[in-house]
Formats: C-alpha cells, structure tokens, sequence
C-alpha cells in the first residue's frame, strides 16, 4: 500500500513539473519564410537569499554570464546535430558568428535583455531568434551550491551541486516585429545533474519533440 502511494504521489508531481507550450496561431505560416535562425546567450538567474562566505554578488553575476554563454553553445550545438540529420527546415547561424556582430555594436550580455528581438534580428541579419531563460531557486544550503559552481567551473567543469528547482524557458522571436512565435517552459526539480550540459540536454531532449522547425 505504501508503495503505490509513493507511486502515485510521484506520479502527481511529475504531472505538475510538466512542460508548458505556446505557439502563435501565424507561426505555421511566418516559419516557412525563415532560412536563418540565431541562437542567443540565455538570460540565467542564480537566486539565493544567503551567500556563503567569501561569495560576492559581482561573483554570481560572472556565473549567470558564463551560464548563459554555456547553455547558448550547448543549444547550438544540439542544433548542429540535428541539423546534420537534416531533421530542420532552417539553418542556425554560428553562435561565434552572432556574439561577434553583438559585440560590433557593443552590446554586452547585461544589455541584451533590453534590445527588442526584432532589433536584434535586424542586426544579427536573421529571420528568427532562438532565447531563453533559466531560474536556479535555493541552491544547497545556504548558497553552497553557488559557491561550488563557481570554483568547479574556474577549473573548466561547470559542475553544480543538488539543486531544488530550475526552471528554463525557451522561445522562438520572429524578425519582422519581435513577436512571440514559440514558447516552452521546461522544470526540472530536486537533483538535475551535476552540469550545465545535463540541464541542456534535458531541456533539449524535451523541447525538440514539439520544436517548430522540425520536419514533418
């Protein structure tokens, strides 16, 4: 008996951890003009209310970047493997490609979040932009998740402990006006992996059953 409650129980919260879709009624139409989608850094926030000692906001404000350069190349790179079994209809522009041209018109990570998409389009010379958004909520205690991201990813592994909830978003703005053409919001809770790539991939391995772009 107890067993099948636990079953059932977590059946119940697999339920409501499940994803949510949005598409634009125009979408199925707009798509068929587009040849060239770019992938841009995702926006990450790193929320905690206490950070351990020797951990400075400057600090976690470095990480979301790093983070959000990390998850753009892992999309880009999933992408680029799907590509290659010609499973999409459009192609993705080099990630090195579009975080040069931004970097042209100086803007920073930080200022990206306040550019429309479809100015962001306009310069990137793209029909569409695939973005996103990543919430991390009460890494470990105390923040020692935090800081054990930030020493294992100065040593290259992007590692990160258990983690209660991270929520990531990803949405797809068409260029002509910026609109919203495409969402999915992806949850992951208790323990997601020990990487960034994991969450990625997760978030990929999900998303791609319902991508837009995918041949029929």
């Amino acid at each position: 008996m107890k067993k099948f409650l636990l079953f059932a129980l977590l059946c119940i919260t697999m339920a409501s951890c499940g994803p949510e879709i949005y598409q634009a009624a125009s979408f199925k139409e707009v798509k068929n003009n587009h040849k060239v989608v770019a992938v841009m850094p995702f926006e990450v926030t790193i929320e905690s209310r206490k950070l351990p000692k020797g951990v400075t906001m400057e600090m976690i404000q470095d990480q979301q970047r790093d983070y959000g350069y990390g998850i753009q190349s892992d999309v880009y790179g999933y992408f680029l493997k799907e590509m290659s079994k010609n499973k999409y209809t459009v192609n993705f522009q080099d990630v090195s490609k579009t975080n040069a041209i931004l970097n042209s018109y100086g803007i920073t990570y930080d200022e990206l979040r306040s550019k429309s998409k479809d100015e962001i389009c306009q310069l990137l010379g793209v029909d569409a932009v695939v973005s996103g958004k990543t919430s991390m909520y009460k890494p470990m205690s105390d923040g020692a998740a935090i800081a054990v991201g930030i020493v294992t990813s100065a040593m290259g592994a992007g590692v990160w402990g258990r983690t209660n909830t991270v929520n990531t978003t990803i949405t797809i703005h068409e260029a002509t006006a910026g609109d919203l053409m495409w969402k999915y919001d992806y949850q992951a809770s208790g323990s997601i992996g020990s990487s960034r790539q994991s969450l990625t991939n997760a978030l990929m391995r999900n998303s791609s059953k319902k991508f837009p772009y995918k041949r029929s």
